[in-house]
């Protein structure tokens, strides 16, 4: 089923550049063993694993192979979920999430130790009290393991963004941590929170962090295990690397973007606001590129198991997307973060032809088959897209994409919604 009112569109490839590692195993116990934990784990020793909730590329098989390098040493290892209050701020949820993730027990080779309770092991400099998992806390070591890479929420002065640092605070602070960080906004996990992770890093049972960059292609382009006294200095120039990598739109300027998909495994916020160039927070200015009228979130992941925070970034849903809503998981979520406008229900329509065409319909002044469009799959992946028959001119300007579809009519089927998947 076509309709007349919506752009032809044609599928086109991007080609991103990047390191890739082919052995991640070997990787893994290379830099473990530069870091020196033979010398440094007592046999028996009990080593706890952070696993968080993010959809990181190979996150299960890395963290089996730090299991398995752990191991070698006559070490205990078992993981954590270190994800503040995702998963419902429920240990049961968290360990959910974890298996939804490719992280369970079985395949790890390792125990998977939940709980929301903390226990404070000091304060910062301004008094704010720091707590860290319990079963971390009662552990001989702790390797911090997380992907560095640009926030969602801010721009860092002095370069700690997402990564190791936010690991330590508001991974293995849980609910309690995050509930206290995201209590002053911004200022909170931009400023506070690497001084929260000080404190972490300065009681002595963190072993070391083993910080993960992807390429654009979420690949795992970079494994590198880092010093506990060098973590704060070295993830800011793992920062920047993560950044030169970064996937974005060809395009700044677009009518429409329809999002296929959004979700936790995609984004902590859903989608990426650095993809989609919005940041619907309080008192923060927007970003000033790529530059997008309307967005369209068309359905949620199974992996974010109801939440779905991010859909307050959206200017329109659709009714599939809206009935998968765990309110519940959403709301402690989004009320933790204390962003509420990312969990405001957008315009909510039948389907994904209704969405796109009363999005078309409000794009004043452009005739509908004129409109600008992109259609991605997530914001997690962007190699392969929809583009409109109007971006056809630009295409030629752009060295790294290229054109692997024809100019068709958008197909959907009986449900409307679209027909062709990316």
């Amino acid at each position: 089923m076509t309709t007349g009112n919506i752009p032809k569109m044609i599928k086109i490839r991007q080609h991103f550049q990047g390191p890739h590692i082919e052995n991640i195993e070997a990787a893994v116990f290379e830099q473990l063993d530069k870091a020196g934990i033979r010398q440094r784990l007592a046999p028996g020793a009990r080593v706890a694993i952070t696993a968080g909730s993010r959809g990181i590329a190979n996150i299960a098989l890395i963290i089996r192979s730090a299991v398995r390098a752990l191991k070698e040493t006559g070490a205990q290892p078992f993981i954590v979920p270190a994800m503040g209050s995702h998963g419902g701020a429920t240990a049961e949820g968290q360990i959910e999430v974890l298996h939804s993730l490719g992280v369970t027990e079985s395949y790890c080779e390792a125990p998977i130790l939940s709980s929301m309770e903390v226990v404070q092991i000091g304060e910062t400099d301004e008094g704010i009290p720091v707590y860290t998992d319990r079963y971390a806390h009662e552990a001989d070591a702790v390797l911090l393991v997380g992907r560095v890479k640009l926030h969602t929420d801010f721009k860092s002065p002095i370069q700690i963004e997402s990564g190791l640092m936010k690991m330590a605070a508001i991974g293995l602070g849980k609910h309690k941590q995050a509930l206290q960080i995201h209590s002053f906004g911004v200022k909170g996990i931009r400023d506070m929170m690497p001084k929260v992770a000080e404190v972490v890093l300065s009681q002595g049972n963190v072993l070391c962090g083993l910080a993960i960059v992807e390429n654009a292609f979420e690949q795992t382009a970079y494994l590198e295990a880092i010093p506990t006294d060098r973590i704060a200095q070295r993830e800011k120039e793992l920062l920047q690397l993560s950044a030169e990598l970064f996937p974005k739109l060809p395009f700044e300027e677009l009518d429409i973007l329809v999002v296929d998909e959004i979700g936790k495994n995609h984004s902590g916020t859903g989608m990426d606001t650095n993809i989609i160039g919005r940041l619907r927070i309080l008192g923060e200015e927007e970003l000033a590129s790529p530059r997008v009228k309307y967005v369209i979130a068309c359905d949620l992941s199974e992996e974010s198991h109801g939440n779905a925070l991010g859909i307050g970034l959206a200017d329109l849903t659709t009714q599939r997307l809206f009935d998968k809503i765990d309110f519940q998981k959403m709301n402690e979520n989004v009320i933790t973060s204390s962003f509420l406008t990312r969990a405001a229900i957008p315009i909510v329509l039948q389907n994904d032809r209704e969405a796109m065409e009363v999005a078309l319909r409000c794009n004043w002044g452009t005739a509908a088959r004129e409109a600008r469009v992109v259609r991605i799959h997530s914001t997690l992946h962007l190699e392969y897209m929809y583009v409109s028959e109007s971006l056809l001119p630009e295409l030629s300007a752009l060295p790294n994409v290229e054109i692997v579809g024809e100019l068709q009519e958008v197909s959907f089927d009986e449900r409307g919604n679209f027909a062709s998947t990316l």
